[in-house]
């Protein structure tokens, strides 16, 4: 069964600890925006490796691509403005 951008913004939520997380896809690729604090003074890449920690096993098993859009809470506000 392939899993609907509810169940990856769930997975998400339950690993990092986030203030926005929105997820679109059709079951195989996704795409992710996240909002956390946790983001302060780290890399994209490092970023993403937080998000693939809170995936798991899942992003290997379930989840065939992910585009994601990392950002703190002020870089958030920031662009949405």
């Amino acid at each position: 069964m392939e899993p609907t951008p509810n169940d990856i913004e769930r997975y998400i939520s339950q690993g990092l600890d986030c203030e926005v997380v929105k997820v679109s896809g059709d079951g195989r690729h996704f795409e992710a925006l996240i909002v956390s604090s946790a983001f302060e003074g780290r890399t994209r890449i490092a970023r993403h490796q937080d998000v693939y920690r809170a995936l798991g096993d899942r992003m290997r098993q379930e989840i065939h691509a992910l585009s994601m859009r990392t950002l703190t809470p002020a870089e958030y506000r920031q662009a949405e403005q």
